[in-house]
């Protein structure tokens, strides 16, 4: 469904990120809903430095910005490398948050995680729990530095009535996702693994984990379409989760691919693996409540779109990251 809105009428909208896997929805949402998109690639401007992410903005001379880009991949990626993560998200949300207060940007939309929500949060879970305790571990360094910016949101608010709205959509996936090993998140890495198997004949594949955590996904398309409701409506500094109400087991998550792929053969887990969080599902209430969002797409309908587009993209959906 396009967001239809008379609001985004010629209105000029900064999206850092825009050639991402997210942001590429996003813009073209924004497109179809005719505003008109900057969305500038990191060869141009590197965010991490304060003064690039300024000229970025003040080039834009944009009326709302929406920050996507980020550092991100699964929990060997996590593992690797959570120094990179830590600080390139940190500093890249709090010199953009700046450049948009200097450049006197009306709106600013920031996009959070759900690894900011600590380890062991009651299910589902609600916005008033994301201060109750530390997140789970392999997690944690991405999960604070987004925290972070949702405190640098709060108190630009109150000290400069800078304008923001804050999302938190949980584990995304769709087609355009990252399926490099590096960097790949539970879905497409299953997706990636079982169709492999099924094109090299093999009878087993290994998943990481016992397979009894849970995920709740959510589909890249209803993602992008909260984050643009929450740019036209959302007003003051509360989180707001994006979520589908769905919970179901990694196990069961790889016996679904298995079967949409057409992969017969046994699937292997490697306890010596981490699991990451036990149990994810957040309440969307409050994103009903306040934009008129919910999540539309099927869990199954949006794995075979999947699926299909990482058979028909093979080069582009490997591609190692830069």
């Amino acid at each position: 469904m396009v967001v239809m809105s008379d609001f985004w009428s010629g209105r000029r909208v900064l999206v850092t990120g825009g050639s991402g896997f997210l942001g590429r929805v996003v813009v073209r949402r924004l497109h179809e809903s005719g505003a008109d998109v900057v969305a500038p690639r990191q060869a141009e401007f590197d965010l991490t430095d304060p003064g690039q992410a300024d000229a970025a903005v003040a080039g834009a001379r944009a009326d709302l910005v929406i920050h996507l880009a980020a550092r991100v991949g699964g929990i060997g990626y996590n593992q690797a490398e959570p120094a990179t993560l830590y600080t390139a998200n940190l500093l890249m949300g709090t010199y953009v948050i700046e450049a948009a207060r200097h450049h006197d940007v009306d709106k600013t939309v920031l996009v959070g995680t759900v690894c900011s929500y600590p380890k062991f949060t009651p299910v589902p879970f609600a916005e008033h729990s994301l201060w109750d305790g530390y997140p789970e571990e392999t997690n944690a360094p991405y999960g604070i530095a987004k925290k972070a910016h949702l405190i640098h949101a709060q108190v630009n608010a109150a000290q400069y009535g800078q304008r923001f709205a804050y999302l938190i959509p949980t584990n995304l996936f769709g087609p355009g996702d990252k399926f490099h090993p590096s960097v790949s998140h539970v879905i497409p890495a299953l997706i990636k693994k079982c169709v492999d198997a099924v094109e090299a004949g093999r009878d087993k594949v290994e998943v990481w984990g016992t397979g009894r955590a849970s995920r709740e996904y959510l589909y890249v398309d209803d993602a992008a379409e909260g984050i643009i409701l929450a740019a036209e409506h959302a007003e003051g500094t509360q989180p707001i989760n994006l979520g589908t109400d769905h919970e179901i087991t990694i196990l069961e998550t790889a016996e679904r691919i298995a079967a949409l792929v057409g992969f017969e053969g046994d699937l292997v887990w490697d306890p010596t693996q981490p699991d990451g969080q036990p149990r994810r599902r957040v309440d969307a209430s409050r994103a009903e409540q306040e934009l008129g969002w919910r999540a539309q797409m099927p869990f199954d309908e949006g794995l075979r779109r999947t699926i299909e587009w990482y058979r028909a993209h093979r080069d582009e959906a490997n591609r190692a990251p830069s």
